[in-house]
């Protein structure tokens, strides 16, 4: 059973930054793709970035393009978001999730096991 444990999140003024780690546990990690995926109050969970299996291809949502980075290390079963520039808007629950792939893929139907989410409060 694949155990996701999502940890980093806290408060921050805007133009800060935070770095998200997620550990992962319960299959082979780099076999499969990571995300991380968000979800404000009122409003659904939607895609922020997504790493393939061994790290050498990545995706973005245009709103954290050049803000954000995704990354991993398959030695340590572990995948980081880092988030600069913060934005009242990207307050939000962020939620690492594993995919069903390898691939770096975008949408939540294609991720299959999901952590409890950690808070992130960007104030203005």
């Amino acid at each position: 059973q694949v155990q996701l444990v999502e940890s980093g999140g806290g408060l921050v003024q805007a133009g800060g930054s935070l770095r998200l780690s997620c550990a992962a546990s319960g299959r082979t990690f780099s076999f499969y793709g990571m995300g991380w995926f968000r979800q404000a109050p009122g409003k659904e969970r939607e895609f922020v970035a997504s790493i393939n299996g061994i790290g050498g291809s990545t995706s973005y949502a245009d709103s954290v393009k050049g803000r954000f980075t995704i990354s991993r290390d398959n030695a340590k079963n572990t995948v980081f978001l880092q988030m600069n520039s913060l934005k009242p808007e990207d307050t939000a629950v962020y939620y690492c999730a594993q995919g069903r792939t390898i691939a770096a893929t975008t949408s939540t139907n294609e991720f299959g096991s999901w952590g409890q989410g950690t808070q992130v409060t960007v104030s203005s």
